[in-house]
């Protein structure tokens, strides 16, 4: 009986053993806090990620390339990219990450109106009724009258 316990006993303990992972000792994937703002404030920053916030604001952003889109009535929407550097750590340091540009900024374009043009109708002239043939040509004209038949000899 006594082998039948410590046999058991082994296989529990060579079971726990299988299951140990050294992802607990690993610290959280590091994130990246960025500062937005834009010309004019109040602008919606929508990032990449799908976060947004009315500028200015800050997000914390995981630690990869993102852009920011910045958006506002009246103004052209602008985008800009994001890079972010991963340095690793090691046993005594955990991981940063550093976004640049920090802050982000954008300076938003005025949009301009697009101004309807009226259509352009063309008039047709309606021809003007035709006078009465008459048998004495105009002074003015360039061409001369007909002449008349020349008596035959």
């Amino acid at each position: 009986m006594r082998r039948f316990v410590v046999i058991a006993a082994t296989g529990l303990s060579l079971a726990g053993c299988s299951s140990l992972s050294f992802d607990a000792f690993k610290s959280a994937p590091p994130t990246v806090t960025v500062q937005l703002d834009s010309v004019p404030p109040g602008a919606e920053a929508l990032t990449s990620g799908g976060q947004s916030c009315k500028t200015p604001c800050s997000i914390t952003a995981p630690a990869a390339d993102f852009s920011v889109t910045f958006s506002q009535n009246k103004f052209q929407p602008a985008t800009v990219p994001v890079q972010v550097v991963v340095n690793p750590g090691d046993f005594t340091t955990s991981a940063t990450a550093t976004a640049t540009p920090n802050p982000v900024v954008a300076e938003l374009q005025p949009a301009t109106p697009v101004r309807k043009r009226k259509p352009v109708v063309k008039r047709v002239k309606k021809p003007k009724p035709a006078a009465a043939a008459t048998t004495a040509p105009e002074e003015s004209s360039p061409f001369p009258a007909p002449a008349a038949a020349a008596p035959a000899r």
